[in-house]
């Protein structure tokens, strides 16, 4: 299946934006991936008419903050290679839907009536929820899904359909024929006792429909079958490996699949080095080439452990998107993806912050650092409008000020600031506003810690305060203060005094009127919460009245 033709042409209408010299410069690391393929072909197209780009799914589960991350980073190479060649691209998300089902998920129904399938292809496990043809198709469904939800343009393909079709058969009979070599590779690398059961391929039984983890007794390669005693009434059964009465040890699938599709590409995590090296090797030995690839650091929590799905620690999908918008998860996902990240919930903000911070730089920037740009790739080279964006910090400081859970009251400060804006003509901040009382709500208003101004401090904010009262009257007569001019009115002021450094005057501030020891511009959030309501606030705090937040 070919790229959309509709995609096709915005492709195109970016490659005339740009050079050749440009693509061939251009420093992101999804642009070195690209050269590495191209460089891997020399130039020419595939004897298959296409490069092709994989990712793979285990679908015992549903899908994760990590495939969010394979798949969109993958999606981002290939963008890449479309803009610096012209040669087409596919991009395959494999599902090895033919794995055994060997554990019943605890947050799902009928858990009875699924540990009666243990053992079985997910394929032939009965779906719990009563909607698909199997417990395999139900989450296939769900990752497809997930993929749709975020733009992604791919192929799916399914483990059991290529196995059961004969589509594998080649490749499967080629292993067949390897098998010796296959096993010098894989054996040394396996325990003892793992090495006496250990075969490449899993025989389906034709009885219990199990895959069957048995070691193979005899060989025939003319028939293209294998021989391996039954583990329940110890007879030897001969079976075919092909038309989907076996399937392959992950390792050899992986490398199987290498060789099966002529992958181009495939990225992997970090936990999969040795797999990668050992999966080569195989593909090498049946005639392939392996696939350049990414291999990307893991995800640690807030202790610095991995991050692991059986654990639960670190951060969802689901939770990041409750908390931020989808393009700040890409966006986080696109940075040094060779360096080990914490993935939790004190780095949504400044993911955020920096997204929009890129953005805001994209439409003035020269070709080349566009290019360079995170935005052009979590986009694909069509960003959104930079126009009537408030960083997501300045609004969680004021939801505090505020102390609101309503979106409704937000807007009414956003729009004094912003008059052209609505939650209509403005999406994306509308969606940023939501995110920001979900944040402000479950992170920062239960660790407000207010506290009261010293006396050095209290004659800052008087001065301040005349200062800020100056500037309304200047409202008063049609000439608003600009966030720059407020924030060179609180510089002025903190040169005053005798702060150790003018850090330390903002922090005073920060954590008198906002409970927080960090803050947003100073300038800007007095320009956006008025400075009448600003000029209020610091009176509150002078006469040592409590604010709504430390009330609520």
């Amino acid at each position: 299946m070919p790229r959309r033709p509709d995609f096709i042409s915005v492709i195109q209408s970016q490659v005339l934006s740009f050079s050749e010299e440009d693509f061939e410069k251009a420093k992101a690391w999804p642009f070195e991936e690209a050269r590495k393929i191209l460089t891997r072909l020399q130039g020419k197209t595939p004897k298959k008419g296409y490069v092709l780009l994989e990712t793979g799914y285990g679908p015992s589960g549903l899908p994760h903050i990590g495939t969010f991350g394979e798949v969109a980073r993958t999606v981002m190479v290939q963008h890449a290679l479309d803009l610096s060649s012209s040669i087409p691209t596919r991009l395959f998300a494999f599902s090895d839907d033919m794995d055994g089902f060997r554990k019943v998920p605890d947050n799902v129904p009928n858990q009875a009536m699924l540990a009666q399938h243990l053992g079985k292809p997910l394929t032939s496990v009965p779906d719990p929820y009563g909607k698909y043809e199997s417990f395999g198709h139900h989450n296939n469904a769900k990752l497809r899904e997930f993929l749709d939800s975020f733009g992604f343009h791919y192929e799916f393909k399914s483990a059991t359909e290529h196995y059961q079709s004969g589509a594998f058969d080649a490749m499967l009979l080629a292993v067949l024929a390897h098998y010796d070599e296959i096993m010098a590779i894989v054996l040394p690398t396996l325990r003892d006792e793992r090495r006496a059961t250990y075969s490449p391929f899993l025989p389906i039984h034709p009885q219990t429909q199990q895959v069957l983890q048995v070691p193979t007794v005899e060989r025939y390669l003319e028939a293209g079958t294998i021989v391996y005693r039954d583990p329940g009434t110890h007879k030897l059964l001969e079976t075919p490996v092909t038309g989907g009465h076996c399937k392959l040890q992950w390792k050899v699938d992986w490398s199987g699949r290498w060789f099966a599709f002529d992958v181009d590409y495939e990225m992997s995590g970090k936990d999969l080095i040795s797999s990668v090296e050992l999966s080569s090797r195989i593909c090498k030995v049946l005639g392939g080439h392996p696939p350049e690839g990414l291999c990307y650091e893991l995800f640690l929590d807030q202790e610095g452990q991995k991050v692991s799905k059986s654990k639960g620690n670190g951060l969802s999908l689901e939770e990041w998107l409750r908390y931020a918008p989808q393009e700040s998860l890409a966006y986080y996902m696109f940075q040094a993806p060779k360096r080990a990240k914490r993935l939790y919930f004190d780095v949504i903000p400044k993911a955020v912050d920096e997204y929009i911070a890129w953005l805001s730089r994209f439409e003035s920037q020269e070709a080349l650092q566009k290019l360079d740009n995170p935005i052009f790739h979590i986009h694909q080279g069509n960003p959104p409008d930079a126009h009537d964006v408030l960083s997501f910090n300045i609004l969680l400081n004021l939801a505090s000020v505020c102390g609101t859970e309503s979106a409704e009251v937000l807007w009414g400060f956003v729009q004094k600031y912003l008059p052209q804006a609505t939650p209509e003509c403005a999406p994306f901040l509308d969606r940023l506003i939501h995110h920001s009382l979900m944040y402000f709500q479950d992170f920062i208003k239960p660790n407000l810690s207010y506290r009261a101004p010293t006396t050095l401090e209290k004659t800052a904010m008087v001065d301040l305060l005349e200062a800020l009262q100056e500037a309304t009257q200047a409202i008063e007569e049609g000439e608003a203060p600009s966030p720059e001019s407020l924030q060179q009115v609180v510089f002025e002021v903190g040169k005053k005094y005798p702060f150790s450094n003018l850090q330390q005057w903002f922090q005073s501030l920060y954590e008198i009127l906002l409970g927080n020891s960090q803050g947003p511009r100073m300038g800007s959030f007095i320009a956006l919460y008025g400075v009448e309501n600003m000029c209020a606030l610091i009176m509150q705090k002078l006469a040592g009245e409590e604010t709504a937040e430390e009330t609520g």
